[in-house]
């Protein structure tokens, strides 16, 4: 309790600017293992250069319900050139272990922003099913920054068909629709959507390689701006 209550508390302390979802968050059990993972995510308007955010992950599988993750993100307009943009501490927590015919997590992520010291938090639950070889995914997230001092809603979903073992095809989407309780018109919204893939590179002995990737079309932060996202993941 003690952690939870300190979290919210860094999260109310200041302004902070917190980027748009880009990776689809999913459920599963880590319990024992080490992670280590490489993130990459691009945002390109329409006639303007890309702007580039690498990022470099740890993880542990506490037990078999909670996962908690450091994050360090960087953002410039090359890789030689990108500045630590934020620190971010992850957590989902298991609510359900297949006693119903989906799962059930709870989704935590503080973002911190070293440069003016300010904070955001979000908080929501995560969905995900399996029918035959399609598996489905659906978030809701709010997200709660200091810097506007108000509380604004997030949407994923993904839907992906096996079609080879370790391999699946699909696409996923990201949204953005304001206030959670006071939406913005539609035409103000950010609304992306792409195809997916999900492969499984290497699963032997005690290590897992895996690599998620989409390229997605739309709006990002209210303008135009397709979006690139990679992230490649190692656990032992």
């Amino acid at each position: 309790m003690r952690i939870w209550h300190w979290v919210l508390l860094a999260a109310l302390a200041g302004p902070a600017r917190a980027d748009p979802g880009y990776y689809i968050v999913t459920l599963y059990d880590q319990a024992g293992r080490v992670g280590a993972e490489l993130r990459y995510w691009t945002v390109k308007p329409p006639g303007e250069g890309a702007t580039l955010w690498p990022e470099l992950g740890l993880s542990y599988g506490v037990n078999t319900r909670w996962t908690t993750r450091l994050l360090a993100s960087w953002e410039g307009e090359s890789l030689g050139g990108a500045t630590l943009d934020s620190w971010n501490w992850i957590n989902e927590v298991l609510l359900t272990q297949g006693e119903k015919p989906y799962d059930l997590a709870l989704h935590a992520q503080l973002v911190r922003n070293p440069g003016d010291r300010t904070h955001a938090l979000e908080l929501g639950p995560v969905w995900q099913t399996d029918l035959g070889r399609l598996k489905l995914n659906a978030n809701a997230f709010w997200e709660y920054d200091s810097g506007r001092r108000d509380t604004r809603l997030k949407l994923q979903w993904r839907g992906v068909y096996r079609v080879a073992p370790g391999w699946r095809l699909g696409a996923e989407g990201f949204s953005e629709v304001g206030r959670w309780n006071d939406w913005l018109p539609h035409a103000r919204q950010s609304h992306r959507a792409g195809p997916a893939l999900l492969a499984t590179l290497w699963d032997e002995g005690p290590d897992t390689v895996t690599l998620n990737t989409a390229y997605l079309f739309g709006k990002t932060y209210g303008r135009r701006g397709d979006m690139f996202t990679m992230q490649l993941q190692w656990l032992r």
